[in-house]
């Protein structure tokens, strides 16, 4: 086979990047070619993303791409984050920035719609996990505060399905990003219309959910012509994050689970279908979709997210540490010294997470973590201690053994926390690939145009393409003390 390029655009909550994928004799190479920040931008009271500027850097990376390094790609694709979305009016205009999840217009939005439907019900036609920014309470709160940018709205499009129209100009919504709305029937590509319209919401801006792989069209004329491209194919990949990223697992067992690391952590099995109970809601589960037609049953827990807003309270301050820096105050201090709850809301947002987290240690009568190692070890600790809790869930409600954790994406790099997730587990750890998403995105680009033929040879290159670092279990430190007193701070 001759060599094969595609396209990755992958955007995160904190950062994008444009990654070209080189496909080879089974063998896959990545290379970057742009990378550009992401951030919320608070405007008059309120967060958004700036869907224009994101729009530019895709462009940009495309032309890097074909100018800076000589390569025509074959196709682009596109993930995102989940549940945020984009407005259009009748003529197809987008007519304002995007709401970011964590603006706080939705904080009463769960109470106020289970006042409307129960609880229950909303989880019983959907699968998913409650969190107050899914796309079903972001839409509720917005008709019934009479929204004046609802009343001009014709179409909806998700993150990803949004960039994919600039690009193509084919409106379409995509499996697996739809499925983090709240609004699908569970394991379909249909909208859960019912349900909707008991929320106010006018179905008519929702549009087709298409299948991950679903070539969309070519490239517009005026993005060719502004990048230098040929009229490629937008290929729809599993425009969420984390569905792209569960592809690339390196596994030819069914026995694990999976931690997809990075502001969020994401820890799931794959499931042929969706497993939804009374047990599974209490236990605040979601079922998401999956590339060819699996679902991802998961739990969304705050991750990197902690490391990343502590870091930066300390940078504003005037100390600015490494990664490796962190990691190894972290190393050095006593561990399950203080231990938090990493999916208490006080974490979603707080304008000082440094404080955020003395308060909670406070508030559970811990007293409060003084160095800046502490707050690290703190933070680490506790995330395993969540690791291992989330594991035991999954295995009661699923049945399923899981013998093996595979943690994928940019915290598969921490190895400090890669071993203390083994260690609170008593579970192998295999770590990596870093670049899981782009990766997944990629080679549903190479299978939708014919050159991979199913997903176990997706996960076969994956493994013959990349290096995995496996961490066993240690017994240097008494983890069952530690949880027990971890159950009793989280119940």
């Amino acid at each position: 086979m001759n060599e094969r390029y595609f396209l990755a655009f992958d955007l995160g909550a904190s950062s994008g990047r444009a990654i070209l994928g080189t496909l080879l004799n089974d063998k896959l190479e990545l290379t970057e070619i742009h990378r550009f920040a992401n951030q919320m931008q608070l405007i008059n009271g309120h967060y958004f993303w700036n869907i224009f500027s994101l729009f530019g850097e895709l462009k940009t990376g495309l032309k890097k791409c074909i100018k800076e390094f000589g390569v025509q790609p074959e196709s682009i694709g596109i993930d995102t984050w989940g549940v945020d979305f984009v407005h259009l009016n009748r003529e197809g205009m987008i007519v304002s920035l995007p709401f970011a999840y964590r603006d706080p217009r939705t904080n009463t939005s769960m109470d106020d719609l289970f006042r409307v439907i129960p609880q229950e019900e909303v989880y019983a036609q959907t699968g998913i996990q409650f969190m107050q920014f899914n796309s079903l309470f972001q839409l509720f709160s917005m008709v019934k505060d009479q929204s004046s940018l609802m009343e001009i709205t014709d179409s909806v499009l998700f993150m990803p399905d949004a960039l994919n129209y600039l690009f193509s100009g084919v409106k379409k919504s995509e499996f697996s990003i739809a499925s983090t709305s709240q609004m699908i029937v569970p394991g379909t590509c249909k909208w859960n219309e019912e349900l909707i319209k008991k929320a106010g919401i006018p179905t008519s801006v929702l549009q087709e959910i298409i299948l991950p792989g679903t070539i969309l069209g070519t490239i517009q004329d005026e993005v060719a012509s502004e990048t230098g491209s040929k009229r490629i194919p937008v290929i729809a990949v599993a425009g969420h994050d984390t569905a792209s990223a569960i592809v690339s697992v390196p596994v030819e067992r069914d026995d694990f689970a999976y931690i997809s690391s990075g502001t969020w952590s994401l820890m799931g099995i794959e499931s042929e279908r969706p497993i939804i109970s009374e047990q599974t809601r209490l236990l605040n589960f979601t079922n998401e979709g999956g590339v060819d037609g699996t679902t991802r049953f998961l739990k969304n827990i705050m991750g990197m997210w902690l490391i990343q807003e502590v870091q930066r309270v300390w940078e504003n301050e005037g100390t600015a540490y490494s990664w490796p820096e962190m990691v190894e105050l972290a190393r050095k201090s006593e561990p399950f010294k203080f231990l938090i709850n990493p999916d208490d809301p006080m974490f979603l947002n707080p304008r000082d997470m440094v404080q955020a987290v003395r308060d909670f240690c406070y508030q559970t009568a811990q007293g409060t973590p003084q160095s800046h190692g502490e707050t690290i070890r703190c933070i680490y600790d506790s995330l395993a201690l969540k690791y291992r809790f989330t594991l035991e869930q999954i295995q009661d409600v699923s049945e399923r053994p899981v013998e093996v954790i595979h943690i994928i994406g940019g915290g598969a790099n921490n190895h400090f926390l890669n071993q203390l997730t083994a260690d609170a587990t008593g579970l192998q750890v295999v770590a990596g690939p870093t670049e899981a998403t782009a990766i997944g995105n990629i080679l549903i680009q190479a299978k939708a145009l014919g050159y991979v033929g199913s997903v176990p040879e997706i996960r076969k290159i994956v493994a013959g393409s990349f290096d995995l670092v496996q961490f066993i279990p240690s017994s240097e430190i008494d983890w069952d003390e530690a949880y027990n007193r971890y159950l009793r701070i989280l119940l």
